[in-house]
């Protein structure tokens, strides 16, 4: 289609219509895949419970220190171990500290990495698979280096880079972040290569838009949805990565909590006091699992028509 050619379709398709009639259809349109959009989320029960766990667990871990009666790093060496009781809720480590207050507070650790790790490698996921789908050459390069992260295991990758960068909730989220930044750019590059072949994106070419506008007004915003649900997904596994790296005495150092961390000083006490395994293994568990329903629940709501 040539750029005369372009021009003179939109000019009948206003004539024909008129711009205020196609504004208010415009708006309708939009209303009404708003509403079946919200509809099919509300319906779906798992996507609802995920939802709840989330936030749940986002609002304990906001209200910590209005929820906790204990200081989680405060010492009490004359009640460790003490199960469950009306002053210690969880019951206590083998230090005396109080085991629900570590774990709420553990709560703000791990939901912080996740969130930080799933948005920043999905940011820098976009922008590098922006980049290689217009480049050849930077393509080629930039997906030799995704294959070569890639082939190397997640868990194995990030305690390498937790050797290299030393223990610290910073390094953490870089560490992660580099693992899961080839996935994202994988997709992003594959999402980008799809919308560049459709008609509008020609028109576009025809009309002499430049490539930067292209890019970032009409790919961008049109493969942001497979991306935003791919995000929820490496929140979760942040999580259990983050709690592995802790346990494995690689990830956030003592006496933070965290939820890795807490698992790892009960490990060695597991028959005496057993709570200090499950409580954090439970809130682990919910979190991830939340997750990963509302991951679900994101995708049927950017696309109505997914199954």
């Amino acid at each position: 289609m040539t750029k005369s050619e372009t021009l003179e379709m939109y000019d009948s398709f206003y004539m024909s219509y008129g711009s205020d009639s196609m504004e208010t259809l415009k708006k309708t349109l939009a209303k009404e895949q708003r509403d079946i959009r919200i509809r099919k989320f509300t319906r779906n029960r798992a996507s609802v419970f995920g939802l709840v766990v989330v936030v749940l667990m986002i609002l304990l871990a906001i209200l910590a220190p209005v929820i906790c009666l204990h200081d989680p790093l405060a010492l009490d060496v004359a009640n460790r171990l003490k199960g469950s009781s009306a002053q210690h809720w969880f019951g206590t480590d083998g230090m005396g500290r109080d085991v629900f207050a570590r774990v709420i507070y553990g709560a703000r650790i791990s939901l912080a990495v996740g969130f930080s790790v799933g948005i920043i490698s999905g940011a820098a996921g976009l922008v590098i698979g922006l980049y290689a789908s217009t480049n050849k050459v930077a393509d080629n390069i930039l997906m030799r280096i995704c294959d070569g992260l890639k082939a190397i295991p997640s868990t194995l990758l990030a305690i390498t880079l937790m050797a290299v960068l030393g223990a610290d909730i910073k390094n953490v989220i870089i560490s992660l972040t580099i693992v899961n930044i080839p996935n994202m750019a994988r997709l992003a590059r594959s999402q980008a290569l799809v919308v560049k072949e459709q008609t509008y994106v020609e028109a576009m070419r025809c009309l002499g838009a430049k490539k930067s506008r292209i890019l970032c007004r009409h790919i961008a915003p049109n493969i942001l949805s497979p991306l935003i649900v791919q995000v929820t997904f490496v929140f979760a596994s942040s999580i259990i990565t983050e709690a592995a790296l802790s346990f494995l005495g690689a990830g956030v150092p003592a006496p933070a909590p965290s939820w890795g961390n807490i698992l790892y000083e009960g490990k060695s006490v597991i028959y005496n006091a057993w709570w200090m395994i499950v409580y954090p293994g439970v809130f682990t568990a919910l979190t991830v699992l939340g997750l990963n329903l509302l991951g679900d629940g994101v995708r049927d709501f950017i696309d109505p028509m997914s199954s």
